[in-house]
């Protein structure tokens, strides 16, 4: 147990974060998942700017790497352009 004010307020932050980032991680790879059984590409077009808005989301709150969200996106788009 924490001995100080300070180490309890950073007890509530980190679990406030990492909940925080546990809800974006999870919502990010759900819709990655749906995304990669799409096997039409006018399904999977419509769907790619709701899906690469939800990966930069997660960069931008420190979820995944910067470089990891641009791998992700360029194989969402190696998928889309092979299929059309």
């Amino acid at each position: 147990m924490a001995n100080h004010k300070s180490a309890l307020k950073r007890i509530k932050q980190n679990e406030k974060r990492r909940l925080r980032n546990r809800y974006w991680g999870k919502t990010m790879r759900n819709a990655l998942k749906k995304a990669r059984n799409i096997q039409e590409a006018s399904e999977l077009q419509s769907k790619m700017p709701e899906v690469v808005s939800l990966i930069d989301k997660a960069a931008k709150k420190g979820v995944i790497h910067k470089n990891k969200a641009a791998n992700l996106k360029s194989g969402l788009m190696t998928k889309l352009n092979k299929m059309a």
